[in-house]
């Protein structure tokens, strides 16, 4: 398994990350870390809207959607099978 860090906003739907970095100061990322989105917590990419925005994603039980902006700002780390 090859890992990578990536935004949030380019996984592809059914791929899982760790969230490694949430910038801080924007208001609405500060309500993202209130509502369980912590570095070290892990997230499901589940779709994107039609028209690219907004995404949902998986965690904790939960789905959110965010919008693409924001989800660009949080940074993962994922697995992906390498290839050989």
């Amino acid at each position: 398994m090859n890992r990578r860090r990536c935004p949030l906003s380019t996984l592809l739907p059914g791929e899982t990350g760790v969230i490694v970095t949430l910038p801080e100061g924007a208001p609405s990322l500060t309500r993202l870390r209130e509502m369980g989105l912590l570095p070290g917590t892990r997230v499901e990419f589940i779709r994107r809207a039609p028209m690219g925005d907004p995404v949902e994603i998986g965690v904790r039980g939960a789905l959110l959607s965010l919008r693409d902006a924001e989800a660009s700002l949080i940074e993962v780390e994922t697995e992906r099978a390498g290839v050989k």
